[in-house]
């Protein structure tokens, strides 16, 4: 398959992603919950796994100077501030998300439409690198998915939304990831090697500041947090094993 039907393919199986309150009702929230939080841990593993094995070794091919990669991941992660910042990204990762702000809703809206379309472009550039990279990439993405869209899912039915409604706003901001990926195949390839390190900046953002602390503030139990750290280890050796089949 060719690059681009391969970005293509991969953005639709992540974007069904957003239709995960179909089963999420099925579920007590309770359990719903702890759950949550080992899905977190996945993603962190996966997330942190796919920047340093995969995504800023593939980087260092591309510029001859190290300062210059490690300057676009700062950049990465500098970026993912900037956004979070401006468009108040809020990524709760638990059912019951409980906002003052009234308007929380439209700029989760806001945020996650622009968030998937960058998705979008890290995979598709992911995909023009090689397929192995943009495979590992997808499946870094597709961890932080779900527990991102259960939060999403749970800001939506916390302000007032029908079920359908929710799901539906869900599916139509996931579709922004494939303007990512469209946008990304208009330039040529070289556009990629810029945005490996900023992905991978992005990924190590993401975990560190928004995924890590969310477990810290959760389920403070012995028991709990060492599957917590646990399902991390799974996440990196998951990504760690992927090498073995480049």
């Amino acid at each position: 398959m060719s690059p681009l039907l391969l970005s293509l393919f991969s953005t639709l199986l992540i974007s069904l992603v957003s239709l995960l309150g179909l089963f999420l009702i099925l579920i007590k929230p309770s359990s719903l919950n702890r759950l949550t939080l080992f899905f977190v841990s996945f993603a962190i593993g996966g997330l942190l796994g796919d920047a340093f094995i995969h995504l800023i070794p593939q980087s260092f091919k591309y510029f001859e100077s190290e300062s210059t990669t490690s300057l676009f991941i700062l950049v990465g992660i500098l970026l993912f501030f900037i956004l979070e910042k401006i468009l108040l990204w809020h990524h709760c990762h638990k059912v019951d998300c409980h906002q003052s702000t009234k308007h929380i809703a439209t700029l989760n809206l806001v945020g996650d439409s622009v968030h998937n379309f960058i998705d979008g472009a890290l995979i598709a550039a992911s995909f023009q690198i090689s397929t192995f990279v943009g495979l590992t990439t997808t499946l870094a993405v597709f961890l932080h998915e779900i527990p991102q869209e259960i939060g999403d899912f749970g800001i939506l039915i916390h302000h007032r939304f029908s079920v359908k409604k929710a799901l539906f706003l869900n599916f139509f901001t996931a579709l922004f990831s494939f303007f990512g990926v469209f946008l990304v195949f208009i330039f040529d390839t070289s556009f990629s090697s810029y945005l490996i390190p900023i992905t991978a900046g992005g990924f190590i953002y993401l975990a560190a500041t928004d995924l890590i602390p969310e477990l810290h503030r959760h389920d403070t139990k012995i028991k709990n947090s060492l599957i917590q750290l646990i399902c991390i280890l799974f996440g990196i050796g998951l990504m760690f094993s992927l090498t073995f089949i480049e």
